[in-house]
């Protein structure tokens, strides 16, 4: 919203690391905007700091793609194409998925005899509706006594 207000923003890059913590990358659709966007705003105090901007020292990769000219880096393609694999990495990458995290299947079988299945419900015991079974609700309201003893 704050630099917003001066032009188009494509892209706004924040990152936590220590190394790029307090630090952010706004990227405006053309150069005028940014221009004014940084006059405007050097020295704003923002959470108690004032700011300090400058221009980036190359272009973004957004411009880059909305232009068509984005290339990978080559130090990406590199390490991903020719790093040697570890034997690691090959027992991680190379079997099924799941398969190195699933333990072995319990056969069914104690001492040669086969068991009976795991998790089987116990059938539920038939009430009748017919027996009362005694209440508490107002056990602590004393009883009235009967008129019938004449």
């Amino acid at each position: 919203m704050l630099f917003s207000t001066y032009g188009t923003v494509l892209d706004v890059v924040a990152m936590k690391t220590q190394k790029m913590r307090g630090q952010a990358h706004v990227v405006f659709k053309d150069v005028q905007a940014s221009t004014q966007a940084m006059r405007a705003l050097q020295g704003f105090e923002f959470f108690g700091k004032q700011m300090k901007i400058v221009y980036a020292k190359g272009p973004s990769d957004v411009i880059a793609r909305l232009r068509g000219t984005y290339n990978v880096p080559a130090t990406t393609l590199a390490s991903q194409t020719t790093g040697a694999s570890t034997e690691l990495q090959k027992s991680i990458f190379s079997g099924p998925p799941g398969s190195a995290a699933l333990p072995s299947k319990p056969s069914g079988e104690v001492n040669g005899e086969p068991q009976a299945g795991q998790g089987v419900k116990r059938p539920r015991e038939e009430e009748s509706d017919e027996e009362e079974a005694p209440m508490d609700e107002d056990s602590d309201v004393p009883m009235e006594a009967s008129s019938d003893e004449d």
